[in-house]
């Protein structure tokens, strides 16, 4: 059947209904003239007559009988299925997909995921834990997270977390061998645990900034590792020294497992930030999940 008669279906139901144009033409919000003319049309297109008109009343012939009794139950599950499309804006509902680090997973991302998943049951979370710099757009990724400095500039981006910074440790049994450095250059006469960076496999020279002045120190080790946890491991059996994330090494230092040296060397900087397209259409979850991780200093 041909799209135009779409709409002159609809018509004919109403009619065969409200058994009257003039009542059917107030439900549809349309002229009785124009009704006539769309069933008129309908008649003309399918060679048959739909409905015997009287002066005071309007009821369908048998092929009009038959093609409502066909076609009204079907038109009904189309008005359904649209309605439950406009209620999922109101309604979150779906799947989202993310790219983000091991340590903005734990330190930012999590406790907002966790509140949002209780609140928003109809609504499911696929993170992929990746520390490489992955494009989120030929992934399929709905959003992705990092430092941001480190965000594409035709990216929205939205901070999730305070700021943070890394700080040199080492284990207190390592410090009584070796002693403590007392300067960022001090480090390259001491065994250090480097960090293999994920993108480009090669080494991370440790940053420090201290009054302006900023520093890089290419250190040297006997151990490389590309595991976060395993590089804290490593500085408590007394290995040497690791540059690591502040909040992984909190309850170890408290515990004295740990010792911090060269803290006034180590200076924060913004933390990380949620991004997407700016050019992709977001579904509501999508914008009430936005909204739950965005960053607020209270």
């Amino acid at each position: 059947m041909l799209k135009e008669n779409f709409n002159d279906l609809i018509s004919l139901i109403a009619i065969a209904r409200e058994g009257s144009f003039t009542r059917a033409a107030a439900k549809l919000g349309v002229s009785q003239s124009a009704l006539s003319h769309a069933i008129r049309g309908l008649e003309e297109r399918l060679q048959l007559r739909l409905l015997t008109r009287t002066t005071r009343s309007v009821a369908p012939t048998e092929a009009g009988e038959r093609l409502i009794k066909t076609v009204a139950p079907h038109l009904e599950e189309i008005e359904q299925e649209l309605t439950a499309l406009r209620e999922l804006r109101d309604r979150p509902s779906g799947t989202i997909r993310l790219n983000v680090g091991e340590h903005a997973l734990n330190l930012s991302l999590w406790p907002a995921v966790e509140n949002f998943l209780k609140a928003w049951p109809e609504v499911n979370i696929d993170i992929v834990s990746d520390n490489t710099l992955t494009d989120i757009v030929s992934g399929r990724f709905d959003a992705g997270v990092r430092l941001g400095e480190q965000v594409a500039k035709d990216m929205i981006a939205v901070r999730i977390g305070p700021d943070w910074r890394m700080v040199v440790v080492g284990s207190p049994d390592y410090f009584a061998r070796y002693g403590k450095p007392a300067a960022p250059q001090d480090l390259q006469q001491h065994n250090c645990i480097n960090m293999r960076l994920p993108t480009m496999g090669s080494i991370y020279a440790w940053e420090f900034a201290k009054a302006q002045r900023e520093i890089r120190v290419k250190v040297e080790g006997r151990l490389t590792l590309n595991s976060l946890q395993t590089r804290i491991k490593a500085a408590e059996a007394g290995i040497g020294l690791a540059m690591v994330p502040e909040d992984t090494v909190e309850k170890a230092v408290k515990e004295g497992r740990l010792d911090k040296v060269l803290e006034e060397w180590c200076a924060p900087f913004p933390g990380y930030y949620l991004y997407y397209p700016s050019r992709r259409q977001h579904t509501s979850a999508f914008a009430k999940f936005v909204e739950a991780v965005r960053y607020s200093e209270k």
